[in-house]
């Protein structure tokens, strides 16, 4: 039997650990609102960040991770390599994320007609892709 989803969107949960530079990024910068914080057992945290009806949420684990995810965006690795945000005003995100300092691995491109990306690597070097349709 196939899964009966309850929400129209999925949430993603980050590990890091370095919390602060990553929160530094998706709220300070991005402008992602706080919906809440909770620890969690053996020691983590987690922060939520509302990014329309997603959750982002933002994981320390108390503990050293075992590893790290490979770096280098699309072409680093296989599995999880980016999210995508829609937004209304790509360049401008685009401009202030490199402004504060954050790699922009793809600047705004025209896909195709009517279509722009942007990619802009977190602190950990996890990609997002900022995508706008028109405009």
């Amino acid at each position: 039997m196939p899964i009966s989803i309850t929400k129209d969107s999925i949430d993603l949960g980050i590990v890091t650990k370095d919390a602060e530079a990553l929160l530094a990024f998706y709220r300070d910068t991005l402008g992602l609102s706080v919906k809440g914080e909770m620890d969690m057992p053996g020691g983590g945290h987690m922060t939520q960040l509302a990014c329309g009806t997603t959750t982002l949420k933002i994981v320390t684990n108390g503990r050293e991770p075992k590893a790290e995810a490979a770096p280098g965006g699309i072409g680093g690795a296989t599995g999880y390599r980016y999210f995508t945000i829609s937004v209304d005003n790509l360049k401008q995100a685009t401009e202030e994320c490199a402004a504060a300092g954050y790699k922009v691995a793809v600047p705004p491109t025209d896909i195709r007609p009517g279509v722009t990306i942007s990619m802009i690597a977190d602190p950990d070097g996890n990609w997002v892709e900022l995508l706008q349709i028109g405009g």
